[in-house]
């Protein structure tokens, strides 16, 4: 058997990291609101959110759902931002104020407030799209304008992203 780092037979280095759990959001689900506002998450989602998460207003009218971690890692930097710089202080203001902190129940849902629901617009069709280290949920209406604009602009945004590098 090949140790993490080295060289194999077929000359590919062995990059496995035994102790080192790597996870990421990934993939687009549709799902339900129920009528009290709950959310099932998607079950492969489930585990990693089981510690607690975070769910607060994001952009292009949408919700982010961030685990306990990432959100800690995100609400430092925020709260870092200069406070004389009035776009900081708005940014802050719309993550950090519109966060709530959500627990999963037994069935895997979460309780997404009001004031959030209304704020993205969520009807009882929503779509939950993983984005590596957050989740978005969307209205599925709006996702599918969202998803089809951004599809046919790809070409565009390709290139935008290859000056930054992408």
């Amino acid at each position: 058997m090949v140790k993490s780092g080295e060289v194999a037979k077929n000359g590919y280095k062995c990059l496995r990291y035994p102790f080192t759990k790597i996870s990421m959001f990934i993939g687009e689900y549709n799902h339900n609101l129920d009528d009290k506002g709950r959310l099932a998450i998607p079950a492969k989602f489930r585990l990693e959110l089981k510690k607690g998460a975070v769910v607060t207003r994001g952009l292009d009218n949408c919700l982010f759902l961030y685990t306990k971690q990432e959100w800690e890692k995100l609400a430092v930097k925020l709260a870092s931002l200069p406070i004389s710089q009035s776009n900081s202080r708005a940014f802050a203001r719309l993550m950090l104020a519109g966060a709530m902190d959500v627990e999963s129940d037994k069935q895997g849902r979460v309780i997404l407030p009001e004031y959030l629901r209304k704020f993205a617009g969520l009807k009882k069709s929503v779509v939950v799209a993983g984005l590596y280290s957050r989740l978005e949920i969307w209205d599925e209406e709006k996702w599918s304008i969202y998803k089809q604009q951004t599809e046919s602009e790809s070409g565009t945004i390709a290139e935008r992203m290859g000056e930054l590098g992408v």
